[in-house]
Protein backbone atom coordinates (compact mmCIF):
# COMPACT_ATOMS: atom_id res chain seq x y z
CA UNK A 1 0.00 0.00 0.00
CA UNK A 2 1.33 3.51 -1.13
CA UNK A 3 0.11 6.64 0.39
CA UNK A 4 -2.62 7.80 -2.00
CA UNK A 5 -3.92 4.11 -1.59
CA UNK A 6 -3.62 4.74 2.36
CA UNK A 7 -5.54 8.21 1.99
CA UNK A 8 -8.24 6.68 -0.23
CA UNK A 9 -8.43 3.58 2.38
CA UNK A 10 -9.01 6.42 5.08
CA UNK A 11 -11.72 8.26 3.47
CA UNK A 12 -13.64 5.36 2.33
CA UNK A 13 -14.87 4.98 6.12
CA UNK A 14 -17.93 6.82 7.43
CA UNK A 15 -17.63 10.27 9.29
CA UNK A 16 -13.84 10.72 7.89
CA UNK A 17 -12.23 13.84 7.23
CA UNK A 18 -8.74 14.87 6.35
CA UNK A 19 -7.10 18.41 7.03
CA UNK A 20 -3.64 19.51 7.44
CA UNK A 21 -3.54 20.91 10.87
CA UNK A 22 -0.18 21.09 12.10
CA UNK A 23 1.36 22.38 8.93
CA UNK A 24 1.42 21.72 5.28
CA UNK A 25 3.26 18.48 5.15
CA UNK A 26 1.44 16.88 7.97
CA UNK A 27 -1.68 14.71 6.65
CA UNK A 28 -4.44 13.50 9.26
CA UNK A 29 -7.16 11.99 9.01
CA UNK A 30 -10.23 12.45 11.54
CA UNK A 31 -13.30 10.57 12.42
CA UNK A 32 -15.81 13.01 13.74
CA UNK A 33 -13.26 15.57 14.47
CA UNK A 34 -11.39 13.12 16.27
CA UNK A 35 -7.34 11.66 14.83
CA UNK A 36 -7.20 8.29 14.25
CA UNK A 37 -4.39 8.28 11.34
CA UNK A 38 -1.23 10.59 10.64
CA UNK A 39 1.06 10.87 7.91
CA UNK A 40 3.90 13.10 7.39
CA UNK A 41 4.12 13.35 3.37
CA UNK A 42 7.91 14.54 3.63
CA UNK A 43 9.72 11.80 5.52
CA UNK A 44 10.71 8.92 3.30
CA UNK A 45 10.58 5.75 3.66
CA UNK A 46 6.72 6.72 3.74
CA UNK A 47 5.08 6.29 7.69
CA UNK A 48 2.29 6.53 9.12
CA UNK A 49 0.90 6.69 12.68
CA UNK A 50 -1.52 4.96 14.03
CA UNK A 51 -3.43 4.36 17.15
CA UNK A 52 -3.19 0.86 19.12
CA UNK A 53 -4.43 -1.23 22.10
CA UNK A 54 -1.44 -0.97 24.08
CA UNK A 55 -0.78 -4.52 24.69
CA UNK A 56 -0.85 -4.90 20.90
CA UNK A 57 1.58 -2.40 20.66
CA UNK A 58 4.29 -3.99 22.14
CA UNK A 59 3.61 -7.31 20.23
CA UNK A 60 3.88 -5.36 17.02
CA UNK A 61 6.50 -3.77 17.82
CA UNK A 62 8.57 -7.28 18.86
CA UNK A 63 7.32 -8.71 15.71
CA UNK A 64 7.75 -6.15 13.22
CA UNK A 65 10.72 -4.33 14.95
CA UNK A 66 12.28 -1.30 13.15
CA UNK A 67 9.32 -1.67 11.07
CA UNK A 68 6.21 -0.95 13.66
CA UNK A 69 7.83 1.61 16.04
CA UNK A 70 6.82 3.93 19.25
CA UNK A 71 5.20 7.16 17.82
CA UNK A 72 7.19 10.40 17.74
CA UNK A 73 5.69 12.99 19.64
CA UNK A 74 2.49 11.16 20.29
CA UNK A 75 1.66 8.89 23.26
CA UNK A 76 3.92 6.20 23.06
CA UNK A 77 1.57 3.58 25.34
CA UNK A 78 -0.92 4.33 22.61
CA UNK A 79 0.25 5.21 19.36
CA UNK A 80 2.86 3.60 16.88
CA UNK A 81 4.45 4.67 13.71
CA UNK A 82 4.13 2.28 10.91
CA UNK A 83 6.92 2.03 7.96
CA UNK A 84 3.65 0.56 5.76
CA UNK A 85 5.35 0.49 2.42
CA UNK A 86 7.26 -2.46 4.51
CA UNK A 87 4.04 -4.23 5.81
CA UNK A 88 1.71 -6.40 3.72
CA UNK A 89 -1.54 -4.30 2.83
CA UNK A 90 -3.61 -6.31 4.52
CA UNK A 91 -2.09 -5.65 7.97
CA UNK A 92 -2.09 -1.83 7.44
CA UNK A 93 -5.70 -2.05 6.78
CA UNK A 94 -6.19 -3.93 9.77
CA UNK A 95 -4.20 -1.40 11.91
CA UNK A 96 -5.95 1.04 10.21
CA UNK A 97 -9.68 -0.57 11.13
CA UNK A 98 -8.04 -0.73 14.78
CA UNK A 99 -7.31 2.74 14.84
CA UNK A 100 -10.38 4.04 13.40
CA UNK A 101 -12.48 1.48 15.85
CA UNK A 102 -10.26 2.59 19.27
CA UNK A 103 -11.47 6.44 18.31
CA UNK A 104 -15.05 5.36 17.34
CA UNK A 105 -15.33 3.43 20.96
CA UNK A 106 -14.31 6.69 23.01
CA UNK A 107 -17.03 8.45 21.45
CA UNK A 108 -19.37 10.72 23.79
CA UNK A 109 -23.26 9.71 23.30
CA UNK A 110 -23.67 12.80 21.72
CA UNK A 111 -21.01 11.59 19.16
CA UNK A 112 -22.09 8.76 18.86
CA UNK A 113 -25.55 9.46 17.83
CA UNK A 114 -24.16 11.82 15.19
CA UNK A 115 -21.84 9.10 14.06
CA UNK A 116 -24.80 7.08 13.73
CA UNK A 117 -26.87 9.31 11.57
CA UNK A 118 -24.79 9.31 8.84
Amino acid sequence: MNVEELRAYCLAKKGVTEEFPFDEVTLVFKVMGKMFALVPLERLPSQVNLKCDPERSLELREQYDGVVTPAFHMSKTHWNTLFFEQLPSTLLASLTDHSYELVIANFTKKLRSEYDSL
